[in-house]
């Protein structure tokens, strides 16, 4: 009984932590309508901080805990605010992407500025003061000052939020800011205010946790899956439910952790109960209409095949080239561009097509690297069917749940997946199921080998490039052939109203399941060629946190476009690690630009994404014959002399950059001349305006048909126009 209340004691101390945390993360939701993945990672830099300022620095923890929370604390929530306002208006995904970029390049900075590799540890508070007793427990004066703060929390925030007129404004301002202006009150200063006291919050439980857990950047932004988990119990709203759901996650991970058998395969359950008790949540607790549904759907491009046949083989030269120009250990690291192109490729149908949010895509390539493995240790060819097959499974299995989650709901469930693999799964050891041994990373590595396609050996890094983006290449054209089949335009209509999807007959279960294990094969291919091109990969490189960038890369180039997958993946593999194999000590640095340019992404600066941006600008180029064959020649000549090994590899990428850039260059100023000589021109009458022109600018979309002669084309625009006005 004495065990009992000790391990009682222990978790309602927890629990108070995550109770502040979580109830900062409601309040925030509830007055902005924005779900913060990036508290968590707000609270982690103030503990950062307050380390620097009391161990490293030596002020006193008075000063200190004044200048995180009374300085510190209230900027950051102030520049957050700064930085979301131009998103308030948008929708779901704009504000998710934004706190998913924050969190990312939070975690990268702290990991820049603070040493990952050295250790460092926080005090508790009057840790000199003796402990005193409650009946057989004892209880320190850290435990009781953290169960006192979360009392004081939830006192102030109920008096805060209901009987106070900045209260009232700040809950009527996610419903109305329109309304809640002619009042007289003013929206901006209630968000502004929102964000100041979430921010407090994180950092309270920031410092007051992690005296008790080591102090990485990593693990303490983590921490909010806990949180999340009480606030889902209070679904988003409730600031008691907030604390009772605390109390059961602080609870349960307490007893877990003194209850549960000490074996090779449990520990990792106790590391990732808040994320199980996050998903048991999500499905179990009904959800309300999410805040700010997005309602700006853009439309999702039709790409040509002739123009899908043409970027394949633009992939599979340039792999060609790396091949040719570059060396081995070279080859190993930017080789990794394809493998890196198909998992993020797989966020095209599933997010750009279907308006699925998935946060555990690297995951999925993780899973595909562990099947490949195992099916094919001697080279055998179909284990890469094995992978894809085995991780479509495994994305067949989290649609079912999915089915009910959307928006922010399946952004969180994905997460709390990726979680649990990444905390127990991926790090259980081998195990038997119905007497078949099942090896995943085994607690260490595992090691992959290319494959053997009838005799011919896929065995070296400049084979396994050339063979990534030949396989690269040949699923770019089948997301295209998705896109313009008739289940393609089922996903997108479902993504613009699932009511009036199923309305008009479609099965939302089976196009979820199908999507989502489409989505999962992709990632898995892309895993498994990863492995490869490696030769050996650990659990670690399939993280969550790790397939943050992708994600974030992924939206920025523009979910909905082919080139997503390979703009991502050059992205990432190709001129952030050449910055850093030029200048090494910027390797923290480059860690931080995806998180940043998340951020801009969401603010509006590349809303429409960066493919369609880059399109502009380059397609007058390649509609340029002499351009565009002035170009290949200056390319195949430069491609000679470097196989020839009269110039270097450096010598040949920059020559193709400088003739990139002339070419383009010569194509605006042609194009500007001519422009000028038009301008100048007797203008030429326009011609008149045929009879279809006419009548589809002047006839709503539904007497198309009936008013004028029905076309082929015009059934996805119908399609769109229905599920969009359902």
């Amino acid at each position: 009984m004495d065990q009992f209340l000790t391990f009682g004691i222990v978790g309602l101390t927890t629990a108070a932590i995550y109770a502040v945390i979580g109830s900062g993360l409601v309040l925030t939701y509830t007055t902005t309508g924005v779900f913060n993945f990036a508290h968590g990672a707000a609270g982690m830099m103030a503990a950062f901080s307050y380390w620097q300022l009391t161990v490293d620095w030596g002020l006193p923890v008075w000063l200190a805990l004044v200048i995180v929370l009374g300085v510190l604390a209230p900027g950051f929530g102030l520049l957050v605010e700064l930085a979301l306002r131009p998103v308030q208006r948008l929708g779901e995904a704009e504000k998710l992407v934004m706190t998913i970029a924050l969190l990312s390049a939070l975690i990268a900075l702290a990991r820049w500025i603070w040493d990952p590799n050295g250790a460092r540890s926080i005090p508790v508070f009057f840790a000199d003061k003796q402990a005193f007793h409650i009946g057989s427990a004892t209880v320190t004066w850290h435990q009781a000052i953290t169960m006192a703060v979360a009392i004081a929390v939830a006192v102030g925030l109920r008096i805060l939020m209901f009987k106070t007129r900045t209260g009232t404004e700040m809950r009527a301002t996610v419903d109305d800011r329109g309304l809640v202006g002619l009042t007289g009150a003013d929206p901006v200063r209630s968000n502004r205010v929102a964000w100041i006291l979430g921010t407090e919050l994180a950092a309270i439980g920031g410092i007051l946790i992690a005296s008790t857990v080591a102090l990485d950047a990593m693990q303490l932004s983590l921490l909010i899956i806990s949180a999340y988990a009480a606030a889902i119990f209070g679904r988003l709203k409730s600031l008691p439910m907030t604390f009772v759901g605390a109390i059961v996650v602080g609870c349960l991970e307490s007893y877990l952790a003194g209850y549960l058998p000490q074996n090779a395969y449990l520990p990792g359950l106790r590391i990732a109960a808040p994320a199980l008790l996050l998903i048991v949540a999500l499905l179990l607790f009904p959800h309300g209409r999410l805040r700010g549904r997005d309602r700006r759907l853009t439309k999702v491009p039709l790409p040509t095949l002739r123009g899908t046949a043409f970027f394949g083989a633009v992939i599979i030269t340039f792999a060609l080239v790396l091949a040719t120009v570059l060396d081995e250990g070279d080859l190993i690291t930017y080789g990794l561009i394809f493998p890196m192109s198909i998992i993020a490729l797989s966020f095209v149908p599933l997010a750009g097509f279907a308006g699925q949010i998935s946060l555990c895509q690297l995951t999925m390539a993780g899973i595909g690297a562990v099947a490949c493995a195992y099916f094919g240790g001697s080279g055998q060819w179909w284990a890469l069917i094995a992978a894809v097959v085995v991780s479509a499974i495994a994305g067949a299995i989290i649609a079912v749940p999915a089915l009910r989650l959307s928006g922010v709901y399946l952004a969180l469930g994905t997460a709390a997946f990726a979680v649990i693999m990444d905390r127990w799964i991926f790090t259980l050891p081998t195990f038997s199921v119905f007497g078949v041994d099942i090896t995943l990373f085994d607690q260490g590595s595992v090691e992959l080998v290319g494959p053997n396609l009838f005799g011919f050996h896929v065995d070296s890094a400049a084979k396994i490039t050339v063979f990534s983006a030949v396989l690269l290449a040949l699923a770019t054209l089948g997301v295209a052939l998705l896109r313009r089949s008739r289940f393609g335009r089922r996903l997108i209509a479902q993504r613009d109203s699932e009511a009036a999807y199923a309305t008009l007959g479609g099965n939302l279960l089976l196009a979820k399941v199908a999507v989502f294990a489409l989505g999962a094969g992709i990632a898995g291919l892309g895993g498994a060629l990863y492995g490869m091109q490696l030769q050996s990969v650990t659990a670690e490189q399939f993280n969550f946190v790790a397939g943050l960038p992708l994600f974030l890369i992924a939206v920025i180039a523009g979910l909905g476009s082919l080139g997503a997958g390979f703009f991502t993946g050059f992205t990432l593999a190709g001129p952030f690690v050449a910055v850093v194999a030029i200048w090494p000590s910027s390797s923290d640095l480059v860690a931080v630009i995806p998180g940043l340019a998340g951020v801009a992404f969401a603010g509006g600066i590349l809303s429409s994404g960066a493919i369609s941006q880059m399109r502009k600008e380059w397609d007058p180029m390649f509609a340029d014959r002499a351009a565009l064959v002035g170009f290949v020649s200056w390319f195949v000549a430069f491609w000679i002399l470097r196989l020839t090994d009269v110039i270097d590899g450096w010598i040949f990428f920059g020559a193709i950059v400088v003739g990139l850039v002339a070419v383009r260059y010569l194509v605006s100023y042609r194009a500007g001349r001519r422009s000028g000589s038009t301008a100048t021109a007797p203008t030429e009458p326009h011609p008149p305006a045929t009879d279809d022109e006419i009548l589809d600018s002047d006839i709503p979309v539904e007497w198309w048909g009936i008013k004028r002669p029905y076309r082929a084309e015009d059934e996805e625009v119908l399609d769109h126009a229905v599920a969009t006005r359902g």
